[in-house]
């Protein structure tokens, strides 16, 4: 299993290092994190080209986007034909050609090139590795499932969600919980929230927490800078932990007492296996904090040195696979199909929305959207129903068109936003509409469904899609409106 993961990564840097170079005429150096005037068409060539790009050339975008939001659950069929990893790459692949050939044909190679391997390839790498390494780490116990308990866990798990992932955080903690909770009847809310806190909001704090903040900083966006969003993130989690125990008190006295005695009889202390892997995991903030041209600016005159950072993701990956017990992941029924689907699918979603963005650039002042509470709102309706790692992107391409100074020789990068308190204001509201409001539905954001999954492989009967958005209409919605008024009016 390792091998093929190990192997598909170090096929994808080595092609990205070799290739890099062969689309580029005239190449500019450019930072693994930066996007130069070749990545958005705004040299004297691009802007020729910029106007001539169709608005139907987006369709593909829209496309995939609405498979993602459609298929799971249109039926019982599309369904089931969607749980095929091979089914998506289909999609993926066949939707992106079309958009590949586009660009090529209105002479946007070097977008498709800096796009795929300078934004792709790292995001991947990035996932793969907390996804793994996070897969060693193996929760046991049973703990009293009470109210207080449940809500200290949703806390930590937040907390962790920032620096291990999302995806990671939520794949290490959500067994544990459930086993923890097994004894009780009344759960389904337990595992909502869960969704709420620890696969969305709590990872706001980093470009480790979750894919638009990553994406971000490989536009050039401060590693650190994320920590502004801290006031957000805990007006948020305060008021969600705040009803989440209320409620979970009301459910707690719900319980009959027969349930109630069956836990405290079979409570026994969380003990942690593969403790190793946390080393691992402070390799992985490490190298993505300093292995960049910050610190390297060697990668400002050759680009493809930043794959350094990629390298040593892949060799912690190694080390995850050799310092730790095989019976770990087994317990934690760990396989490589949650990863696999997401490098299958972001492949033809990186290549599709390529035109979005540019026109976007284009156009962003014409839509409308000038204040920071119609970027927040805006990215997070967006990022409900479909997927917030390309929406905070594109909604920052808006973004770059709207600050752009006229007749300015290029865009704007999302990097260009620090230091400028418009654009700063403006950033934070995107970021904060994407990484919150991707709790909105089920498909907002890649481990919501993951979570939900293992859930109903616990026997727990999770919400529909429907019922899923009423909590989230009830409970999310009445938050992000307070946020508004609070950061973003």
């Amino acid at each position: 299993m390792l091998k093929k993961l190990l192997t598909t990564i170090v096929f994808l840097v080595c092609l990205s290092v070799t290739t890099a170079g062969l689309f580029a005429e005239d190449p500019t150096p450019v930072q693994a994190q930066t996007t130069t005037q070749e990545e958005t068409g705004h040299s004297s060539h691009g802007e020729s080209v910029h106007q001539e790009l169709p608005y139907w050339s987006v369709l593909p975008f829209v496309a995939i986007l609405l498979s993602i939001a459609i298929l799971p659950v249109a039926s019982h069929k599309t369904s089931h034909w969607w749980e095929d990893n091979n089914n998506k790459l289909i999609l993926a692949v066949g939707l992106g050609a079309i958009s590949f050939v586009v660009l090529l044909i209105y002479g946007y190679s070097h977008n498709i090139v800096h796009t795929v391997f300078f934004d792709y390839i790292p995001f991947i790498i990035l996932l793969g590795s907390l996804f793994y390494i996070s897969g060693g780490i193996v929760i046991k116990g049973d703990i009293h499932a009470t109210p207080l308990n449940n809500t200290l866990y949703l806390l930590i798990g937040a907390g962790l969600a920032s620096f291990i992932g999302t995806t990671g955080a939520s794949m290490l903690l959500i067994r544990p919980l459930l086993k923890t909770n097994s004894e009780r009847k009344h759960v389904v809310h337990t595992v909502v929230f869960f969704i709420f806190l620890v696969s969305n909001i709590g990872g706001s704090l980093t470009p480790l927490g979750d894919p638009p903040l990553f994406l971000g900083y490989l536009k050039g966006v401060p590693f650190t800078w994320t920590f502004k969003l801290l006031p957000e993130m805990l007006v948020a989690v305060a008021i969600l932990l705040t009803v989440y125990f209320v409620w979970d008190t009301f459910a707690y006295k719900k319980e009959t007492k027969k349930d109630l005695k069956r836990d405290d009889k079979l409570a026994t202390p969380f003990s942690i296996g593969g403790q190793v892997n946390f080393i691992w995991l402070l390799g992985v903030i490490l190298a993505v904090a300093f292995l960049n041209s910050n610190y390297i600016p060697e990668i400002n005159e050759t680009p493809t040195l930043g794959f350094i950072r990629e390298a040593v993701l892949i060799v912690l990956i190694g080390l995850s696979k050799f310092t730790s017990k095989e019976e770990n992941r087994k317990f934690n029924n760990f396989t490589l199909h949650p990863i696999q689907e997401v490098a299958y699918l972001f492949i033809g979603i990186f290549i599709t929305m390529i035109p979005a963005l540019v026109l976007l650039e284009a156009h962003g002042k014409e839509l409308g959207i000038t204040q920071n509470w119609q970027f927040f709102w805006a990215t997070g309706a967006f990022s409900s129903v479909l997927d917030n790692a390309p929406t905070y992107l594109t909604f920052g391409s808006l973004a770059s068109g709207l600050l752009t100074p006229a007749g300015a020789a290029s865009p704007l990068t999302l990097g260009q936003f620090i230091g400028n308190v418009q654009a700063e204001e403006i950033l934070k509201a995107i970021s904060v509409g994407a990484v919150f409001m991707g709790a909105n539905t089920y498909i907002g954001n890649a481990p919501n469904f993951m979570v939900k999954s293992v859930a109903e492989e616990n026997k727990v009967k999770m919400p529909s899609f429907g019922g899923y958005l009423a909590y989230s209409m009830g409970i999310l919605v009445p938050v992000f409106i307070l946020i508004t008024f609070v950061f973003f009016v």
